[in-house]
Protein backbone atom coordinates (compact mmCIF):
# COMPACT_ATOMS: atom_id res chain seq x y z
CA UNK A 1 0.00 0.00 0.00
CA UNK A 2 1.47 3.06 -0.90
CA UNK A 3 2.61 5.71 1.73
CA UNK A 4 0.32 8.40 2.09
CA UNK A 5 2.71 11.23 2.94
CA UNK A 6 5.50 12.21 0.02
CA UNK A 7 8.81 11.31 -0.02
CA UNK A 8 11.86 14.13 -0.58
CA UNK A 9 15.49 13.24 -1.59
CA UNK A 10 18.23 14.86 0.52
CA UNK A 11 21.54 15.18 -0.53
CA UNK A 12 24.12 14.87 3.17
CA UNK A 13 27.45 15.65 4.09
CA UNK A 14 28.94 14.77 7.50
CA UNK A 15 30.88 12.38 9.35
CA UNK A 16 31.09 8.84 10.36
CA UNK A 17 31.56 7.10 13.52
CA UNK A 18 35.02 6.86 12.59
CA UNK A 19 35.35 10.90 11.99
CA UNK A 20 35.86 10.10 8.41
CA UNK A 21 33.83 12.57 5.94
CA UNK A 22 30.98 10.55 3.99
CA UNK A 23 28.18 11.78 1.98
CA UNK A 24 25.31 10.22 0.26
CA UNK A 25 21.86 10.60 -0.81
CA UNK A 26 18.39 9.14 1.56
CA UNK A 27 14.53 9.34 1.11
CA UNK A 28 12.55 10.74 4.07
CA UNK A 29 9.31 12.59 5.13
CA UNK A 30 11.69 15.38 5.87
CA UNK A 31 14.89 17.10 7.00
CA UNK A 32 14.47 16.40 10.25
CA UNK A 33 13.36 12.83 9.73
CA UNK A 34 16.51 12.56 7.49
CA UNK A 35 18.70 13.89 10.50
CA UNK A 36 17.39 11.39 12.51
CA UNK A 37 17.87 8.54 10.87
CA UNK A 38 21.34 9.38 9.86
CA UNK A 39 22.03 9.80 13.39
CA UNK A 40 21.14 6.93 14.28
CA UNK A 41 22.86 5.10 11.54
CA UNK A 42 26.00 7.07 13.01
CA UNK A 43 26.44 9.58 10.78
CA UNK A 44 26.98 13.44 12.25
CA UNK A 45 25.48 15.73 9.66
CA UNK A 46 27.20 18.66 8.63
CA UNK A 47 25.30 19.64 5.65
CA UNK A 48 21.91 18.80 3.97
CA UNK A 49 19.69 20.24 1.26
CA UNK A 50 17.17 18.81 -0.76
CA UNK A 51 17.70 16.91 -4.03
CA UNK A 52 14.40 17.31 -5.85
CA UNK A 53 10.76 18.63 -4.66
CA UNK A 54 8.04 17.64 -6.42
CA UNK A 55 6.13 20.19 -8.29
CA UNK A 56 2.71 21.10 -7.03
CA UNK A 57 2.78 19.80 -3.65
CA UNK A 58 0.47 20.54 -0.95
CA UNK A 59 1.25 21.57 2.41
CA UNK A 60 -1.72 21.04 5.16
CA UNK A 61 -1.90 23.45 8.01
CA UNK A 62 -1.47 22.53 11.46
CA UNK A 63 -4.91 22.64 12.46
CA UNK A 64 -6.38 23.03 16.45
CA UNK A 65 -7.87 19.63 15.49
CA UNK A 66 -4.73 18.34 14.88
CA UNK A 67 -3.70 19.72 18.52
CA UNK A 68 -6.65 18.40 19.86
CA UNK A 69 -6.01 14.62 18.42
CA UNK A 70 -2.27 14.51 19.71
CA UNK A 71 -3.78 15.89 22.77
CA UNK A 72 -5.70 12.67 23.31
CA UNK A 73 -3.14 10.40 21.75
CA UNK A 74 -0.18 11.41 24.09
CA UNK A 75 -2.47 11.64 27.02
CA UNK A 76 -3.33 7.66 26.32
CA UNK A 77 0.15 7.04 25.35
CA UNK A 78 1.61 7.96 28.81
CA UNK A 79 -0.97 6.44 30.78
CA UNK A 80 -0.34 3.10 29.22
CA UNK A 81 3.48 3.88 30.65
CA UNK A 82 4.79 4.44 27.01
CA UNK A 83 8.41 7.13 27.61
CA UNK A 84 7.69 10.40 26.28
CA UNK A 85 10.35 10.95 24.02
CA UNK A 86 9.11 7.45 22.35
CA UNK A 87 5.45 8.41 22.32
CA UNK A 88 6.53 11.46 19.88
CA UNK A 89 8.11 9.08 18.02
CA UNK A 90 5.39 6.98 17.32
CA UNK A 91 3.16 10.03 17.15
CA UNK A 92 4.82 11.64 14.92
CA UNK A 93 5.87 9.31 12.65
CA UNK A 94 2.02 7.99 12.21
CA UNK A 95 0.60 11.18 11.65
CA UNK A 96 -1.11 11.56 8.02
CA UNK A 97 -0.39 15.38 8.04
CA UNK A 98 3.35 16.07 6.82
CA UNK A 99 3.45 19.65 9.13
CA UNK A 100 1.97 17.84 11.97
CA UNK A 101 5.30 15.19 11.42
CA UNK A 102 7.38 17.80 11.42
CA UNK A 103 5.94 19.70 14.35
CA UNK A 104 6.10 16.52 16.59
CA UNK A 105 9.41 15.34 15.33
CA UNK A 106 10.87 18.78 16.25
CA UNK A 107 9.97 19.15 19.72
CA UNK A 108 11.28 14.56 20.01
CA UNK A 109 14.41 16.72 19.24
CA UNK A 110 14.37 19.19 22.04
CA UNK A 111 13.24 16.21 24.27
CA UNK A 112 16.30 14.65 23.63
CA UNK A 113 18.44 17.29 23.68
CA UNK A 114 17.53 17.86 27.54
CA UNK A 115 14.37 20.19 27.35
CA UNK A 116 11.34 19.73 29.29
CA UNK A 117 7.97 19.25 27.45
CA UNK A 118 6.52 22.65 28.16
CA UNK A 119 10.13 24.42 27.37
CA UNK A 120 9.88 22.36 23.93
CA UNK A 121 6.28 23.22 23.37
CA UNK A 122 6.71 27.03 24.23
CA UNK A 123 9.24 26.97 21.33
CA UNK A 124 5.88 27.22 19.52
CA UNK A 125 3.46 29.61 20.04
CA UNK A 126 1.19 29.38 17.56
CA UNK A 127 -0.19 25.86 18.27
CA UNK A 128 0.41 25.48 21.92
CA UNK A 129 -1.06 28.48 23.77
CA UNK A 130 -0.15 29.63 27.07
CA UNK A 131 -3.11 27.66 28.64
CA UNK A 132 -1.60 24.18 27.24
CA UNK A 133 1.99 25.11 28.20
CA UNK A 134 0.76 26.19 31.76
CA UNK A 135 -1.29 22.85 32.24
CA UNK A 136 1.92 20.98 30.70
CA UNK A 137 4.32 22.96 32.90
CA UNK A 138 1.83 22.28 36.04
CA UNK A 139 1.95 18.69 35.62
CA UNK A 140 5.39 18.21 35.01
CA UNK A 141 5.90 20.13 38.38
CA UNK A 142 3.65 17.93 40.25
CA UNK A 143 4.44 14.79 38.31
CA UNK A 144 1.27 14.02 36.97
CA UNK A 145 1.37 14.95 33.34
CA UNK A 146 -0.67 12.43 32.07
CA UNK A 147 -3.37 13.54 33.99
CA UNK A 148 -2.84 16.94 32.81
CA UNK A 149 -2.61 15.90 28.95
CA UNK A 150 -5.96 14.38 29.80
CA UNK A 151 -7.99 16.84 31.10
CA UNK A 152 -6.06 18.95 27.79
CA UNK A 153 -7.55 16.80 25.75
CA UNK A 154 -11.36 16.84 26.97
CA UNK A 155 -10.77 20.50 27.28
CA UNK A 156 -9.30 20.68 23.35
CA UNK A 157 -12.56 17.87 21.97
CA UNK A 158 -15.30 19.48 23.89
CA UNK A 159 -13.90 23.15 22.29
CA UNK A 160 -13.08 22.05 19.08
CA UNK A 161 -16.97 20.49 19.12
CA UNK A 162 -18.40 23.65 19.76
CA UNK A 163 -16.83 25.79 17.27
CA UNK A 164 -17.66 22.96 14.75
CA UNK A 165 -20.94 23.12 15.52
CA UNK A 166 -21.24 27.00 15.54
CA UNK A 167 -19.58 26.95 11.74
CA UNK A 168 -22.10 24.15 10.42
CA UNK A 169 -24.56 26.62 11.72
CA UNK A 170 -23.68 29.51 10.20
CA UNK A 171 -21.98 28.49 6.82
CA UNK A 172 -25.23 26.34 5.46
CA UNK A 173 -27.68 29.20 5.33
CA UNK A 174 -24.81 31.94 4.05
CA UNK A 175 -23.27 29.29 1.78
CA UNK A 176 -27.27 29.12 0.28
CA UNK A 177 -27.97 32.48 0.18
CA UNK A 178 -24.82 33.12 -1.64
CA UNK A 179 -26.05 30.75 -4.14
CA UNK A 180 -29.24 32.15 -4.72
CA UNK A 181 -27.87 35.31 -5.18
CA UNK A 182 -25.32 33.98 -7.94
CA UNK A 183 -28.20 32.04 -9.71
CA UNK A 184 -30.37 35.19 -9.67
CA UNK A 185 -27.35 37.24 -11.49
CA UNK A 186 -27.08 34.64 -14.23
CA UNK A 187 -31.33 34.95 -14.50
CA UNK A 188 -30.66 38.84 -14.46
CA UNK A 189 -27.39 38.90 -17.10
CA UNK A 190 -28.36 36.28 -19.69
CA UNK A 191 -32.35 34.84 -19.21
CA UNK A 192 -33.76 37.87 -18.90
CA UNK A 193 -32.63 39.88 -21.85
CA UNK A 194 -33.59 36.59 -24.25
CA UNK A 195 -37.43 37.11 -22.80
CA UNK A 196 -37.22 40.49 -23.05
CA UNK A 197 -36.44 40.14 -27.22
CA UNK A 198 -39.58 38.03 -27.17
CA UNK A 199 -41.24 40.60 -25.50
CA UNK A 200 -40.63 43.00 -28.06
CA UNK A 201 -41.66 41.03 -30.42
CA UNK A 202 -45.35 41.05 -29.04
CA UNK A 203 -45.32 45.00 -29.36
CA UNK A 204 -48.04 45.21 -26.18
CA UNK A 205 -47.08 47.11 -23.14
CA UNK A 206 -45.73 44.92 -20.65
CA UNK A 207 -46.41 44.56 -17.02
CA UNK A 208 -44.86 46.99 -14.04
CA UNK A 209 -43.27 44.13 -12.19
CA UNK A 210 -42.23 42.79 -15.58
CA UNK A 211 -41.03 46.23 -16.56
CA UNK A 212 -38.84 46.73 -13.63
CA UNK A 213 -37.16 43.16 -13.47
CA UNK A 214 -36.14 44.38 -17.57
CA UNK A 215 -35.05 47.53 -16.44
CA UNK A 216 -32.83 45.57 -13.27
CA UNK A 217 -31.59 43.29 -15.87
CA UNK A 218 -30.31 46.18 -18.36
CA UNK A 219 -28.44 48.15 -15.14
CA UNK A 220 -26.94 44.83 -14.24
CA UNK A 221 -25.67 44.21 -17.68
CA UNK A 222 -24.02 48.14 -17.54
CA UNK A 223 -22.77 48.04 -14.51
CA UNK A 224 -21.78 44.66 -13.71
CA UNK A 225 -17.52 44.52 -13.41
CA UNK A 226 -18.87 47.68 -11.10
CA UNK A 227 -20.74 45.42 -8.95
CA UNK A 228 -18.15 42.72 -9.35
CA UNK A 229 -15.35 45.61 -7.85
CA UNK A 230 -17.56 46.59 -5.09
CA UNK A 231 -17.83 42.82 -3.97
CA UNK A 232 -14.06 42.11 -4.29
CA UNK A 233 -13.01 45.42 -2.38
CA UNK A 234 -15.69 44.86 0.16
CA UNK A 235 -14.66 41.27 1.25
CA UNK A 236 -10.57 42.07 0.61
CA UNK A 237 -11.10 45.44 3.30
CA UNK A 238 -13.28 43.33 5.33
CA UNK A 239 -10.73 40.62 5.46
CA UNK A 240 -7.72 43.59 5.82
CA UNK A 241 -8.70 45.00 8.46
CA UNK A 242 -10.35 41.80 10.22
CA UNK A 243 -6.41 40.33 10.60
CA UNK A 244 -5.15 43.74 11.83
CA UNK A 245 -7.53 46.00 13.40
CA UNK A 246 -8.19 45.08 17.04
CA UNK A 247 -10.69 48.32 16.85
CA UNK A 248 -12.67 47.03 14.03
CA UNK A 249 -12.30 43.29 15.65
CA UNK A 250 -13.96 44.96 18.92
CA UNK A 251 -16.79 46.53 16.63
CA UNK A 252 -17.49 43.07 15.15
CA UNK A 253 -17.53 40.89 18.20
CA UNK A 254 -19.84 43.33 20.20
CA UNK A 255 -22.47 43.94 17.23
CA UNK A 256 -22.43 40.01 16.53
CA UNK A 257 -23.29 39.70 20.91
CA UNK A 258 -26.02 42.11 19.92
CA UNK A 259 -27.50 39.88 16.96
CA UNK A 260 -30.77 38.15 17.46
CA UNK A 261 -30.38 34.62 18.01
CA UNK A 262 -26.79 34.53 16.78
CA UNK A 263 -25.80 37.01 19.45
CA UNK A 264 -27.59 34.68 22.36
CA UNK A 265 -25.65 31.71 20.96
CA UNK A 266 -21.66 33.94 20.67
CA UNK A 267 -22.68 34.87 24.60
CA UNK A 268 -23.09 31.45 25.56
CA UNK A 269 -20.50 29.78 23.68
CA UNK A 270 -18.20 32.54 25.32
CA UNK A 271 -19.34 31.96 28.70
CA UNK A 272 -18.92 27.91 28.12
CA UNK A 273 -15.40 28.09 27.26
CA UNK A 274 -14.85 30.84 29.42
CA UNK A 275 -15.96 28.53 32.60
CA UNK A 276 -14.49 25.18 30.90
CA UNK A 277 -11.08 27.32 30.42
CA UNK A 278 -10.94 28.21 34.18
CA UNK A 279 -12.05 24.85 35.77
CA UNK A 280 -9.37 22.93 33.74
CA UNK A 281 -6.74 25.58 34.95
CA UNK A 282 -7.98 25.80 38.32
CA UNK A 283 -8.52 21.82 38.99
CA UNK A 284 -4.34 21.84 37.61
CA UNK A 285 -3.45 24.01 40.49
CA UNK A 286 -2.47 27.19 38.20
CA UNK A 287 -3.20 30.53 40.50
CA UNK A 288 -6.24 31.86 39.59
CA UNK A 289 -4.28 35.64 38.35
CA UNK A 290 -1.91 33.38 36.17
CA UNK A 291 -5.21 31.19 35.09
CA UNK A 292 -7.04 34.66 33.82
CA UNK A 293 -4.59 35.68 31.98
CA UNK A 294 -4.58 32.55 30.20
CA UNK A 295 -8.58 32.31 29.83
CA UNK A 296 -9.07 35.64 28.74
CA UNK A 297 -7.05 34.64 25.20
CA UNK A 298 -9.93 31.54 24.94
CA UNK A 299 -13.06 33.41 25.58
CA UNK A 300 -13.16 33.44 21.57
CA UNK A 301 -14.99 37.15 21.63
CA UNK A 302 -12.92 40.55 22.68
CA UNK A 303 -15.29 41.85 24.47
CA UNK A 304 -15.35 38.54 27.26
CA UNK A 305 -11.73 38.75 26.67
CA UNK A 306 -11.33 42.63 27.97
CA UNK A 307 -13.50 41.34 30.59
CA UNK A 308 -11.65 38.98 31.90
CA UNK A 309 -8.28 40.73 31.67
CA UNK A 310 -10.19 43.65 34.19
CA UNK A 311 -11.35 40.58 36.07
CA UNK A 312 -7.99 39.57 36.63
CA UNK A 313 -6.97 43.39 37.93
CA UNK A 314 -9.23 42.97 40.16
CA UNK A 315 -8.11 39.84 41.52
CA UNK A 316 -4.49 40.77 41.75
CA UNK A 317 -5.05 43.48 44.30
CA UNK A 318 -6.82 41.42 46.42
CA UNK A 319 -10.68 41.33 45.16
CA UNK A 320 -12.37 38.08 45.44
CA UNK A 321 -13.67 36.89 41.74
CA UNK A 322 -17.45 36.55 42.37
CA UNK A 323 -17.43 40.46 43.19
CA UNK A 324 -15.11 41.40 40.17
CA UNK A 325 -16.97 38.90 38.03
CA UNK A 326 -20.30 40.79 38.92
CA UNK A 327 -18.42 44.13 37.62
CA UNK A 328 -18.12 43.32 33.94
CA UNK A 329 -22.01 43.11 33.57
CA UNK A 330 -21.64 40.22 30.98
CA UNK A 331 -22.18 37.22 33.06
CA UNK A 332 -25.86 35.85 34.04
CA UNK A 333 -26.54 35.57 37.78
CA UNK A 334 -26.13 32.34 37.62
CA UNK A 335 -22.62 32.11 36.60
CA UNK A 336 -21.91 34.48 39.70
CA UNK A 337 -23.44 32.24 42.40
CA UNK A 338 -21.82 29.32 41.21
CA UNK A 339 -18.50 30.90 41.48
CA UNK A 340 -19.50 32.51 44.75
CA UNK A 341 -20.17 29.16 45.99
CA UNK A 342 -17.06 27.53 44.59
CA UNK A 343 -15.18 30.39 46.45
CA UNK A 344 -16.76 29.37 49.84
CA UNK A 345 -16.76 25.76 49.46
CA UNK A 346 -12.94 25.47 47.88
CA UNK A 347 -14.45 23.66 44.58
CA UNK A 348 -14.07 26.31 42.12
CA UNK A 349 -13.29 23.62 39.20
CA UNK A 350 -16.09 21.64 40.24
CA UNK A 351 -18.60 24.15 39.90
CA UNK A 352 -17.31 25.88 36.97
CA UNK A 353 -16.96 22.64 35.20
CA UNK A 354 -20.80 22.34 35.94
CA UNK A 355 -21.56 25.95 34.70
CA UNK A 356 -19.07 24.98 31.20
CA UNK A 357 -21.86 21.51 30.94
CA UNK A 358 -24.98 23.30 31.20
CA UNK A 359 -23.83 26.77 28.80
CA UNK A 360 -22.21 23.77 26.08
CA UNK A 361 -25.79 21.83 26.37
CA UNK A 362 -27.83 25.11 26.06
CA UNK A 363 -25.29 25.91 22.66
CA UNK A 364 -26.11 22.65 21.30
CA UNK A 365 -29.40 23.21 21.61
CA UNK A 366 -29.33 26.78 19.90
CA UNK A 367 -27.34 25.40 17.09
CA UNK A 368 -30.00 22.42 16.52
CA UNK A 369 -32.85 25.25 17.23
CA UNK A 370 -31.05 27.41 14.91
CA UNK A 371 -30.82 25.17 11.95
CA UNK A 372 -34.15 23.89 11.78
CA UNK A 373 -35.73 28.00 11.89
CA UNK A 374 -32.84 28.54 9.33
CA UNK A 375 -34.78 25.70 6.32
CA UNK A 376 -37.97 27.54 6.35
CA UNK A 377 -36.17 30.92 6.13
CA UNK A 378 -33.81 30.28 3.44
CA UNK A 379 -37.35 28.31 1.53
CA UNK A 380 -38.41 31.87 1.94
CA UNK A 381 -35.72 33.82 0.53
CA UNK A 382 -35.26 31.08 -2.53
CA UNK A 383 -38.72 31.65 -3.30
CA UNK A 384 -39.10 35.27 -3.21
CA UNK A 385 -35.91 35.46 -5.66
CA UNK A 386 -35.87 32.98 -8.08
CA UNK A 387 -39.98 32.70 -7.69
CA UNK A 388 -40.22 36.51 -8.59
CA UNK A 389 -38.53 36.58 -11.45
CA UNK A 390 -40.30 33.65 -13.27
CA UNK A 391 -43.11 35.20 -12.67
CA UNK A 392 -41.95 38.39 -13.83
CA UNK A 393 -40.91 36.63 -17.32
CA UNK A 394 -44.24 34.66 -17.34
CA UNK A 395 -46.26 37.49 -16.65
CA UNK A 396 -46.53 38.52 -20.32
CA UNK A 397 -47.51 35.41 -21.44
CA UNK A 398 -50.53 34.61 -18.95
CA UNK A 399 -51.79 38.55 -19.58
CA UNK A 400 -51.80 37.88 -23.42
CA UNK A 401 -53.20 34.20 -23.10
CA UNK A 402 -55.83 35.99 -21.25
CA UNK A 403 -56.72 38.76 -23.49
CA UNK A 404 -56.68 36.17 -26.46
CA UNK A 405 -59.24 33.77 -24.84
Amino acid sequence: MANKTEQFDFIWEGLDKSRKKSKGEISAKSEVMARTELKRQGYRVTKIRTKSKPLFTRVRKITPGDIAIFSRQLATMLKAGVPLVQAFDIIGKGHENPSMQLLLLSIKVNLESGDTLAESLKRNPLYFDDLFCNLVEAGESAGVLETLLDKIATYKEKTESMKKKIKKALTYPIAVIIVAFLVTAILLLFVVPVFEDLFKSFGADLPIFTRMIVDMSKTLKQIWWIVLAVIIAAVYIFIYFKKRSRVFNRFLDKTLLKTPVIGTILNKSAIARFSRTLSTLSAAGVPLVNALNSVSGACGNIMYSEAVLKMREEVATGQRLQYAILQTMLFPHMVQQMIAIGEESGSMDAMLAKVADFYEEEVDNLVDNLSSLMEPIIMVVLGILIGGLVVAMYLPIFKMGSAIN
